[in-house]
C-alpha cells in the first residue's frame, strides 16, 4: 500500500518543469562559453540574439503562473518535511527565485542579455586599443539597465537587489562597515611588509614555454581532484569556470610565457570553483539546487585552493622539485624557500587578478565603492577612469599607466552589470579563511597530507561539508553550520598575520 503524499505528484511536476528550464539556461551558457573561447568575432551579433532568445524563453517558462501555483500547492508538503531535506529545499529555493523573477519582465531580460553580449565585444576591442572612450557609451547603457533592474525590487539602497542576486541576504549596510574595518586592518599590514626590502622574483619572469606550463598545471589539478572525465580546460583572455551539468564542468586559463606561476595559480583558482560544481550531490542535477549557494561561498572555494593550499609551504615542498625539474635552466639555483617567498610576494600593483592575497581585498573594495557611487548617481561613467586612478593612488600609492591596466582590466561591468559584481571576492577570502581554519582544526592531518601531495582529506571534507549541498542553504546558514559561528574577518586577519610574519620576518600588528 502506497504511503506517498498526494502532494508528491505536484512536486515531481515542479521538478520536471525546473529541469526543462535549466536545460534552456545551460544551452545559453554553452553559447556564452563558446563566445569567450572559440567563436569567430563575426558571430557576435547573432550570438547575442541567440543567448537572449534562450534566456527569454527560460524566463517566460519560469515565471509562468503555473509554477507559482505549484509552489503554493506545495506549501503544506514543504512544511511537513525537514528543513534540510532535498524536497523542502528545492521548493523553498525555487519559491525565492520565482518571487524574484516575476518582478522582471522577460523582454527586459532579453534586452539586457543582448546588450551584455554587445558590450563584451566592445570591451574586448577597447581594451586591446587602450581606449576607454570606445566602450564608454556601452557602459553608460549598462549602468542605466542595472539601475532599471534594481528598481523592479524594493530596497533601502539601489545596490541591494543587485548584490542579493549573487549574495543573498547581504546588503550595503552590512558590507560598508565590514569593508571599512577590513581596510583599516589591512593598510598597516601592507605598509609594514612593503616598506621592507623587496623580494627578488625576477627568475619567475624568464621564458617558460607554454606547453610545459600547461602540462605541469594539469598534473597539479588532477592530483588535487579535478575530474577530466567530467570537465575540460581551455584558454581565454580572462579565466572563468562554466558548469553545464554536474558531469560537464569547464575551466579556462591564460598562459604568459614570461611568468611561470600565472597560469598555474589561475588554473588552481578555477579548479576550486570546478571542484565545488563537480562535488554537488547527483540527486540535485538539473534543478536550481545544483549550483553554488552564493558568489561569496563559491569564491571562498577558489581562493582556498589557490592561496591557502596552492601558495602554502607544504604545497611547494611537494611540487617544487617537479617544477624545478621541468624548468631546470630557470630554477636550478633557486631553493624552495626562495620560491615560496617569491610566490607570496606582497607588492602594490595595479592589477586585481595579479594581486597578492594581502593587497587583493583593497582592489575589490575600490571597485565596490566605485560601483556604488555610479549607482547612486554620484559618479558619471565619463569620470570613472579619473576616479579609478585617484583611488589607486590613495589606497595603493600607484596610478595605472593606461585605462586597459586601470578601469578596463576587469570584464565584470562590461559583460555583466554594474552592482553586485565584486563584493563576492572579498567575502570569499573571509569565508575561505574561516572554513579552512575549521577544516584544519577538525582534522590536523590535512596540512600533513598536503605536504605529501595528498589532497583527498581536504577535498572530501569540503565535499561533505560544502559541495554536496549545492544551494540547500544560504551563505549565512552554511557558514554557521560548518564553522559554528557567523561570518568574521578575524580568521582571515589571523591567517595573513601568521603567514606573512613568518615569510617576511617582520612584526605585524594583530588587531583582534
Amino acid at each position: 500500500m502506497s504511503t506517498l503524499s498526494p502532494c508528491e505528484p505536484k512536486y515531481l511536476e515542479l521538478k520536471n518543469s525546473l529541469i526543462q528550464i535549466r536545460d534552456l539556461e545551460d544551452a545559453a551558457s554553452v553559447l556564452n562559453w563558446d563566445q569567450t573561447t572559440y567563436m569567430p568575432a563575426g558571430g557576435t551579433s547573432a550570438r547575442g540574439r541567440q543567448i537572449a532568445t534562450l534566456k527569454e524563453l527560460a524566463h517566460e517558462k519560469f515565471t509562468n503562473p503555473s509554477i507559482g501555483q505549484l509552489l503554493e500547492d506545495l506549501r503544506p508538503y514543504e512544511q511537513s518535511l525537514p528543513y534540510d531535506s532535498t524536497e523542502a529545499s528545492l521548493i523553498r529555493v525555487t519559491r525565492r527565485d520565482y518571487e524574484r523573477a516575476i518582478r522582471v519582465p522577460s523582454e527586459f531580460m532579453a534586452k539586457f542579455c543582448q546588450h551584455q553580449a554587445t558590450a563584451y565585444e566592445a570591451w574586448v576591442k577597447a581594451k586591446s586599443l587602450k581606449n576607454f572612450s570606445l566602450v564608454q557609451p556601452y557602459l553608460e547603457k549598462t549602468l542605466d539597465l542595472s539601475r532599471e533592474l534594481a528598481y523592479f525590487f524594493p530596497h533601502k539602497h539601489i545596490a541591494d537587489p543587485l548584490i542579493d542576486f549573487v549574495d543573498e541576504g547581504i546588503t550595503v549596510s552590512i558590507l560598508r562597515p565590514l569593508f571599512r574595518e577590513l581596510r583599516q586592518k589591512l593598510l598597516p599590514i601592507v605598509e609594514a611588509i612593503t616598506s621592507g626590502p623587496p623580494v627578488d622574483d625576477l627568475y619567475l619572469h624568464q621564458y617558460y614555454p607554454k606547453e610545459q606550463q600547461l602540462k605541469f598545471g594539469r598534473t597539479v589539478i588532477e592530483r588535487i581532484g579535478f575530474d577530466f572525465q567530467r570537465g575540460r580546460q581551455d584558454e581565454t583572455p580572462h579565466p572563468f569556470t562554466s558548469s553545464f551539468s554536474i558531469g560537464d564542468v569547464r575551466i579556462t586559463t591564460r598562459v604568459y610565457e614570461n611568468n611561470c606561476t600565472e597560469a598555474l595559480f589561475s588554473t588552481v583558482h578555477e579548479v576550486g570553483h570546478a571542484l565545488y560544481e563537480q562535488g554537488i550531490a547527483l540527486e540535485l542535477e538539473g534543478t536550481p539546487l545544483a549550483e553554488g549557494t552564493s558568489s561569496g561561498i563559491h569564491e571562498s572555494q577558489s581562493r582556498l585552493w589557490e592561496n591557502m593550499v596552492g601558495r602554502s609551504r607544504g604545497f611547494w615542498e611537494c611540487f617544487y622539485p617537479q617544477l624545478q625539474g621541468i624548468f631546470l635552466k630557470q630554477l636550478s639555483c633557486i631553493s624552495v624557500s626562495e620560491f615560496y617567498q617569491a610566490v607570496n610576494k606582497v607588492v602594490k600593483s595595479p592589477i586585481r587578478t595579479d594581486a597578492d592575497e594581502v593587497t587583493y581585498n583593497l582592489h575589490v573594495m575600490i571597485r565596490f565603492d566605485l560601483e556604488l557611487a555610479m549607482l547612486e548617481g554620484k559618479l558619471a561613467v565619463c569620470d570613472l577612469p579619473e576616479a579609478w586612478n585617484e583611488r589607486y593612488k590613495k589606497d595603493l600609492g600607484i596610478v595605472p599607466t593606461n585605462d586597459s591596466e586601470g578601469v578596463m582590466q576587469d570584464v565584470h561591468w562590461y559583460g555583466e552589470m554594474i552592482g553586485g559584481m565584486f563584493q563576492g571576492y572579498t567575502l570569499g577570502n573571509l569565508i575561505a579563511a574561516q572554513i579552512y581554519e575549521t577544516a584544519v582544526k577538525s582534522n590536523p592531518e590535512i596540512t600533513v597530507a598536503i605536504e605529501q601531495g595528498n589532497f583527498t582529506l581536504l577535498h572530501q571534507w569540503l565535499k561533505h561539508n560544502i559541495y554536496q549541498h549545492g544551494r540547500k542553504y544560504t551563505a549565512n546558514e552554511l557558514i554557521d553550520r560548518v564553522t559554528g559561528q557567523s561570518l568574521s574577518i578575524d580568521p582571515f586577519i589571523r591567517y595573513i598575520h601568521n603567514k606573512y610574519s613568518d615569510i617576511y620576518s617582520v612584526k605585524l600588528a594583530l588587531v583582534a
